[in-house]
């Protein structure tokens, strides 16, 4: 029996609902065997963040380090970094342990509008990290920021990730989620895009929708499907865990992350 090795880079959720707890529900789901290192402990729940205490940087590199020296991961997630020495000592780790396939969801905001990245730790952020990924995952009020631009339409989103595409060299997934009209996604790779078409669930229980996301997409590439396949699979992972309706707490609940019967048994 192959145990898939998946690493995430996260922050943690008090609630479950988010972050390391979402990542590792899902690469369990997805028949990976998940490992994590931790980047912040965050008090939060269905409601909002309350507080956030982080790791120190060089913690944080001991634990991605004892991770690599003894199990390799096949495949790497990056959410929540919350400062610039942890943005630098993740960059030096998949650098040094030559982590490919790696995903990084550019976490900025959480659902409730609290901030998750320390101010100046954007810039390195794109300095740093995205460059050495296979895929960033942005959803639109992301990309806005990342491009200064704003997104309103399936044209601008496609321009957008283009961009994004072509400035970071490598390939991006606009996730349309927020948008008024539409829930479609468009990857971008190598100066073209591919939609990929989704189903908007009528739903409140959404959190921790992109941390499930991009970990599952890592949790695909690492069972050796291809970048496009990974994504359609993943987003079909995603939108039966939400149709399934866990309806848990007082505010934006968390996915049913067990919910989906989802275990790839095609690529074993």
């Amino acid at each position: 029996m192959r145990g898939y090795p998946v690493l995430t880079i996260a922050g943690s959720d008090s609630s479950g609902g988010a972050g390391i707890q979402a990542d590792l529900k899902t690469m369990t789901m997805l028949g990976c065997y998940g490992m994590s290192a931790i980047t912040a402990l965050t008090a939060q729940n269905t409601t909002g963040v309350r507080e956030i205490h982080p790791v120190p940087a060089a913690f944080l590199q001991a634990q991605i380090a004892a991770v690599c020296e003894d199990i390799p991961p096949l495949a790497v997630k990056i959410g929540m970094v919350y400062d610039v020495p942890q943005i630098h000592a993740i960059a030096e780790m998949v650098q040094h342990y030559r982590l490919t396939k790696l995903v990084l969801d550019p976490v900025m905001i959480a659902t409730s509008g609290a901030s998750l990245l320390r101010s100046g730790a954007q810039k390195a952020l794109k300095e740093n990290l995205f460059s050495l990924a296979a895929l960033i995952t942005p959803n639109i009020p992301e990309a806005e920021v990342l491009t200064g631009t704003a997104i309103t339409s399936p044209e601008q989103m496609e321009q957008a990730a283009l961009q994004l595409s072509a400035q970071f060299r490598t390939a991006i997934l606009l996730k349309g989620g927020h948008a008024a009209a539409q829930c479609d996604d468009v990857l971008a790779k190598d100066g073209s895009c591919i939609w990929l078409h989704g189903e908007r669930v009528p739903t409140t229980d959404t959190h921790g929708t992109g941390c499930t996301l991009s970990s599952a997409i890592a949790s695909h590439l690492a069972l050796g499907f291809s970048l496009e396949e990974s994504v359609r699979r993943a987003k079909a992972y995603l939108t039966q865990a939400l149709q399934a309706g866990l309806h848990l707490g007082h505010g934006n609940g968390p996915i049913a992350h067990n919910a989906p019967s989802f275990f790839q048994k095609d690529a074993i």
